[in-house]
């Protein structure tokens, strides 16, 4: 493309480039083989969240090359830069998994650092893993500059015995082996080829939901979230959200253009109809907060509550991501919710157009294998359902795909655990009976601290053939490849002596999804006198450090547990200083 002279007078990178004052800060720029003429240009930081941690990021480092390519195509210049990535299956099970949620907003904060600190212009940031994708948008609207986000792609589903296998099936044949229904050799066997290729879990798991979100809000290209991570044109989408950006520049729009309150809801309409994760309730709210955007999970459960649910995607479902993509992907889910009306089709996308114009121009239809009809759908309701009750009066979440009316409602006697290890052990020895609740206390964003998500305990639940045999309750999360009647994000949580800091051993619990309810057979004096005895939060072991720092700034879930005031609080526009 032949080289474009841009006016830098009101790009922040005038501050680092610009007049006689700044020929120190241009030394260091040809100190790394810049031209002049690349010093002129808008500075585009090009944000991965690379490391070797997980098969989920380690493709990062090569697509943002594709990205800088496209920067440059468009008379650009980028500057490449990483952050962390806490990977939720690695972390999963163990103390690590209290890292995870806190790094979500250790990457928003270290992007906006490094994009203010060096006084970038525009940023596309590129994401594998469930926190980072968030962690990534979240900078994107703080920042409120022009922002393309772009998924590093689905992992590979494995293959044994002539069947897809993903990473849920390794959790849960954990379960199956404690049950002894497992041999060693044949978990063995599972944990070799389950994983096969780079890329994020396949199913749709906290990742690809969030994936989706990304481009239903109109943050990412239509269709970039669905290929593989391992398909080369994965690269070719890298290349244009280069491109992209730089038009955005151009045509001034800026990320709070197409973050707004229409979009969100756009997103959670995709969430609740692929049955997406119930961690999106958490994530949803907390982008909407850097965009000074009321927006609960209260609203985001509102939206589920009257989203069929039509596509047929794991855990609940029988298909992944890659599956989904083979059919059109996201725009074809999209298209098939503005049918029933249930899209805002004015919302701005990052190609300029809007989501209505976008989806004018998708030529796949519905296959009805993995993307129902919407007036056929699996279910008439969406795969995710909000609660609340007097066990929850600030609500809570549970994941209902895959799981049938008739078992949607459950009551039981309570079974009390101070935190995850210890209803780990009891599922490992099996002293738990059928019927029960299971409740995990103490794991909610300040009293983890960290709002751990217990997959290691439900899929030990699921593999042991009683997953539809007890519900569990938690002020924690849950991963999104849980399956089975699991409540979580329940609020207030324990270390603020919600409710559910309340409960005993034997007290009756009913969940009914079908309704919205959650309660305990509890009368509000009995609740009170209860409360009054409360001797105070547990105490943990974390006294420093950054999850104690997390732990005395976090909000409520029902808000998206965040950290900072958010944009209503804001004094001043990055981009405009």
């Amino acid at each position: 493309m032949q080289n474009k002279e841009w006016d830098k007078s009101r790009l922040p990178s005038r501050h680092v480039t610009e007049g006689p004052s700044r020929a120190p800060h241009r030394s260091y720029y040809y100190a790394m083989g810049l031209s002049e003429e690349e010093i002129a240009q808008p500075f585009v930081g090009v944000a991965t969240c690379w490391n070797e941690a997980a098969p989920c990021n380690i493709s990062l480092n090569r697509q943002a090359q594709a990205v800088k390519l496209g920067v440059k195509h468009a008379n650009g210049t980028p500057r490449e830069f990483t952050t962390i990535t806490v990977t939720d299956g690695i972390a999963m099970g163990h103390e690590g998994m209290r890292s995870s949620l806190p790094s979500r907003e250790a990457i928003a904060d270290t992007v906006e650092l490094t994009m203010r600190g060096h006084c970038y212009d525009a940023i596309v940031g590129l994401a594998g893993c469930d926190k980072s994708l968030p962690g990534m948008m979240m900078a994107m609207v703080r920042l409120n500059v022009p922002s393309v986000f772009i998924y590093g792609g689905s992992i590979l589903p494995g293959r044994l015995d002539g069947k897809d296998v993903t990473i849920q099936d390794v959790f849960e044949a954990v379960g199956q082996h404690q049950a002894g229904n497992m041999s060693d050799e044949a978990l063995r066997t599972l944990e070799r080829v389950a994983c096969p290729s780079a890329g994020a879990c396949g199913g749709q798991f906290t990742a690809n939901t969030m994936a989706c979100v990304s481009e239903a809000m109109g943050l990412a290209l239509p269709n970039s979230s669905g290929a593989p991570a391992p398909y080369e044109s994965r690269d070719a989408y890298g290349v244009a959200s280069g491109e992209a950006v730089m038009a955005l520049i151009e045509k001034g729009i800026r990320a709070r253009d197409i973050v707004t309150l229409k979009s969100l809801q756009n997103a959670a309409r995709v969430v609740a109809c692929t049955g997406g994760s119930t961690n999106a309730g958490l994530h949803l709210p907390a982008i909407a907060h850097e965009a000074g955007i009321d927006f609960s999970l209260d609203d985001v459960c509102e939206i589920f509550r009257d989203t069929p649910y039509f596509v047929d995607l794991k855990p609940g479902g029988q298909y992944v991501a890659k599956d989904l993509y083979e059919v059109g992907g996201v725009p074809v889910v999209m298209k098939e919710l503005r049918r029933a009306g249930l899209m805002h089709e004015d919302c701005i996308t990052v190609t300029g157009r809007s989501i209505g114009e976008e989806l004018d121009l998708i030529e796949h239809e519905a296959d009805g294998r993995v993307i129902y009809p919407i007036d056929k759908p699996i279910t008439p309701t969406g795969g995710v359902v909000g609660l609340k009750g007097n066990l929850a009066p600030d609500g809570a979440i549970v994941k209902v795909a895959g799981i049938g009316e008739d078992q949607q409602v459950f009551t039981g006697p309570a079974r009390v655990f101070e935190c995850e290890e210890d209803a780990f052990a009891a599922v490992k020895s099996r002293t738990y009976e059928a019927g029960e609740v299971i409740v995990i206390r103490n794991e909610g964003p300040a009293g983890g601290p960290g709002m751990r998500e217990m997959l290691a305990t439900t899929a030990a639940i699921s593999g042991q053939g009683m997953g539809k045999k007890v519900a569990l309750i938690t002020d924690g999360r849950f991963s999104g490849a849980t399956r089975g009647f699991c409540v979580g994000h329940i609020g207030p949580e324990a270390a603020h002596c919600g409710p559910i800091a309340l409960i005993e051993n034997g007290d009756v619990i009913t969940i009914d999804a079908i309704k919205g309810e959650i309660s305990v057979a509890l009368s509000e004096d009995e609740l009170a006198a209860r409360k009054d005895k409360w001797v105070g939060p547990r105490e943990t072991i974390y006294a420093s450090g950054a999850l104690w720092k997390y732990a005395q700034l976090v909000g409520p879930t029902r808000l998206g547990a965040v950290t900072h005031p958010g944009a209503n609080a804001e004094k001043h526009d990055y981009f405009k200083l």
